[in-house]
C-alpha cells in the first residue's frame, strides 16, 4: 500500500503529524542473525523507526564489483524493520564517517593520482554516480509511497565539518533524485552557524548531530529548519575509543537522560547509537589530529544495547523517557542468545609468516616500493622485501610516504617497529649484517583516516621510497597480504621465534553461543573464526577481548587463526563469557 511522508511544520505521515523516534544500528557491524533481535529491542525501548549507514566501500569493494548479502543485504534489513513495523531512515554514501575505514569511501579512489574527494571533481563524481546507478535499485522500491518502510534519506554527511561547495552538494542531492529517490530528504551537520552554513542545500531539511545542550543547539537550528520541524540526527549517547586511549569512554547518563527528555519535548530524535556493533574485519577508522588515533575493533559506543547486544541501565532510563511521548509496545523477543565460556585453547599449529609467504601471496617485483592501492590492495598489511646488496652496515633507515605501522626485519630478526610519524622520521639502527642479508618490511594498515582533509593522504604501505644510509635503496618484491584466505596458510612450514606469524586453534562446540577472544599475553594482530575476520586485537588496549557472535560458530569442530606481527605470542587463548572492553 502507498502511504505519505511529508516535511511541512512537522513530519506527517498520511497527513497525519509524526514524531520521530528513531535508534541507530548499522547492518554491517552486527551478524544478520541478529538483526531482528536488535530491532525488537529497539522497538520495544518505544522506538518507531531505525536508521543505518551504507557503506560504499563494502558495497563496492573493487571497481564495478558490487555485493548485497549476507551481512551487506540491506533490502533484507529494511524488510525486518517493516515485518516489525518500524520505519526506516537511510543514509547512504558516498561518505558516512561513522569511525568506519575512509568514511565509507572505497579504498581504490586513492589508486588514481589527484584525487579529490567530496568535492565538485569530476572523476570523483563518476564513481559516486557510476555507484548510485547500481545502489539505488536496490533502496527505492523500499521507500515509504511505494509499499516499503523508508521515510527519509539523507544527502552527504555531516558536510559542513568537512567544506563548503554547494554544488557538489547539489550534484549529490540531483544524483539521488536522478536515481529515483521520492522520499523527503535531510542534510546533517554539528549544531553550530558554520557548519550549516557549508553543509546545507537545498530541498533538504537541515537537522543536527550533537549529545549535549539540547535547547541551545535547536535554537541554533531553528534559524536554518526555518518553519520545518527540530531532529537530532546524532544524538550521540556515548563514544568511541582508539587504541590507546586509556580507557573505555562512556556518556553521563543523567545528563543523555535530560537531553533526550528535551529533545523529544522539541522534535525528533535519532539515537547514536542505539547498539553500536562491532568494526570487524579491517574496517575500523582513524583519526588524526597532533597524532593517528585507529579506533578499537569495538564500536560498543557505551551504546544503548552493548556490543553484544544486552540492555543495559541506559535502555530502561530512556524506556521511561520515552513512554511520556509515545506508547511502549509489548514485544516478545524471538532470538535465544548466551553467552558461553568455552574456556581456554591450547596452541595447536603456528608458522611463521616468511615460512607461508608463498602459500598466500604472490610477490610484485618493482625497482621501487609501492603503495597498496597502485597494486589493487585495499585492507590489511603488505610485505616489501629485498636483499642488501650495497650495504656493509644497516646504520639509518628512513620510509617516504609510509602509513600506518612498519615491523622490520633483517634475516628474520626484528630490528624495529615503527608507527605513525615515525615512520617519516630517521632511524638508527647501527647494525652489523652479513653478505646479501634480507631485508623485510611489514606495513599494516590500520585504518584510514574517516573525517578531515587527511583523507586525501591515505595511501597505505610504502608510497615513495625507503632511504637506507645516505640513498635510496631498489630493487624490492612486493607482497599484498589482505589476509582474506587464511585457509591457504601452510602450517607445514617453520616457525621462528619473535618473528610475524600464524597460530591455529581447534575447539569443539555443542552449543553456539555468544563468546569473547581474551588475547591476554599476545602482542598485536587480528583473529580469523571458521574464516570470518572478528577484528584487530593490541596488548595496549583499552579493549581486551574480542566479541565472537554466536552465529559465527558451528556445531562440532570450530577452527580459529591468529595473526601476530610483532613476536609476543602466549600458549592459549581465552573464550570467555564476558567482554572487556576497557
Amino acid at each position: 500500500m502507498e502511504r505519505t511522508f511529508e516535511i511541512r511544520d512537522n513530519f506527517y505521515l498520511d497527513g497525519k503529524p509524526f514524531q520521530i523516534i528513531s535508534g541507530a544500528f548499522h547492518y554491517f557491524r552486527t551478524v544478520p542473525a541478529y538483526w531482528r533481535d536488535r530491532m525488537e529491542k529497539l522497538k520495544a525501548m518505544g522506538c518507531n523507526t531505525v536508521e543505518t549507514y551504507i557503506p560504499w566501500n563494502m558495497h563496492e569493494p573493487e571497481k564495478g564489483k558490487f555485493c548485497f548479502e549476507g551481512i551487506l543485504d540491506v533490502e533484507r534489513f529494511v524488510s525486518i524493520a517493516k515485518e516489525l513495523e518500524l520505519y526506516v531512515i537511510l543514509r547512504p554514501s558516498p561518505y558516512i564517517c561513522a569511525e568506519w575505514e575512509f568514511g565509507g569511501l572505497p579504498a581504490w579512489l586513492l589508486k588514481e593520482d589527484g584525487m579529490r574527494l567530496r568535492v565538485s571533481y569530476e572523476p570523483f563524481l563518476k564513481h559516486v554516480e557510476e555507484y548510485y546507478k547500481e545502489l539505488m535499485p536496490h533502496l527505492v522500491h523500499l521507500q515509504i509511497d511505494r509499499g516499503g518502510p523508508v521515510i527519509l534519506m539523507q544527502v552527504e554527511n555531516e558536510y559542513g565539518y568537512f567544506a563548503n561547495d554547494k554544488s557538489y552538494l547539489e550534484t549529490m542531492r540531483d544524483l539521488m533524485r536522478k536515481n529515483g529517490v521520492t522520499v523527503p530528504l535531510v542534510t546533517s551537520d554539528g549544531p553550530f552557524a558554520e557548519n550549516l552554513n557549508g553543509g546545507v542545500v537545498s530541498g533538504a531539511l537541515p537537522t543536527g548531530n550533537f549529545g549535549s545542550r539540547t535547547k541551545e543547539r535547536f535554537d541554533v537550528l531553528k534559524q536554518y529548519a526555518k518553519t520545518g520541524p527540530l531532529m537530532c540526527t546524532e544524538f550521540w549517547v556515548g563514544w568511541f575509543d582508539h587504541w590507546g586511549n586509556g580507557g573505555h569512554k562512556t556518556g553521563n547518563l543523567e545528563e543523555s537522560v535530560k537531553d533526550l527528555d528535551t529533545m523529544l519535548q522539541m522534535g525528533h530524535v535519532n539515537i547514536y547509537m542505539f547498539e553500536g556493533g562491532t568494526n570487524f574485519g579491517f574496517m575500523n577508522g582513524s583519526n588524526y589530529y597532533e597524532e593517528l588515533t585507529p579506533d578499537v575493533t569495538s564500536y560498543d559506543y557505551d551504546g544503548v544495547l552493548t556490543e553484544d547486544g544486552q540492555i543495559t541501565e541506559k535502555y530502561r532510563r530512556y524506556k521511561e523517557v520515552i513512554g511520556k511521548y509515545a506508547p511502549i509496545p509489548k514485544v516478545e523477543f524471538s532470538t535465544r542468545i548466551e553467552r558461553k565460556n568455552y574456556g581456554t585453547l591450547k596452541v595447536g599449529r603456528k608458522v611463521s609468516l616468511t615460512s607461508t609467504l608463498a602459500s598466500i601471496s604472490s610477490p610484485v617485483k618493482s625497482p621501487f616500493p609501492q603503495s597498496m592501492e597502485r597494486l589493487g590492495q585495499n585492507y590489511g598489511y603488505i610485505l616489501y622485501r629485498s636483499i642488501l646488496h650495497t650495504e656493509e652496515n644497516l646504520n639509518k633507515i628512513r620510509l617516504w610516504g609510509a602509513n600506518d605501522r612498519a615491523n622490520i626485519l633483517v634475516d628474520n630478526v626484528p630490528a624495529a617497529v615503527l608507527y605513525d610519524r615515525e615512520l617519516l622520521e630517521e632511524r638508527e639502527l647501527k647494525l652489523s649484517i652479513r653478505e646479501n642479508a634480507v631485508l623485510d618490511i611489514l606495513v599494516e594498515n590500520m585504518g584510514r583516516v574517516n573525517f578531515g582533509p587527511r583523507m586525501e593522504k591515505q595511501r597505505k604501505g610504502i608510497d615513495q621510497c625507503v632511504q637506507i644510509n645516505e640513498h635510496m635503496h631498489n630493487g624490492w618484491e612486493q607482497y599484498p597480504l589482505p589476509l582474506d584466505n587464511v585457509e591457504h596458510v601452510d602450517f607445514e612450514g617453520d616457525y621462528l621465534e619473535n618473528t610475524p606469524a600464524f597460530y591455529e586453534f581447534t575447539f569443539s562446540v555443542e552449543e553456539p553461543g555468544d563468546t569473547f577472544l581474551d588475547f591476554s599475553g599476545w602482542g598485536k594482530g587480528c583473529a580469523f573464526v571458521n574464516g570470518f575476520n572478528i577484528g584487530r586485537f593490541w596488548e595496549i588496549g583499552p579493549q581486551k577481548r574480542l566479541y565472537l557472535p554466536g552465529p559465527l560458530l558451528k556445531t562440532g569442530e570450530n577452527r580459529i587463526v591468529i595473526f601476530e606481527t610483532d613476536g609476543k605470542a602466549a600458549e592459549t587463548i581465552t573464550l570467555a563469557d564476558e567482554p572487556d572492553i576497557g
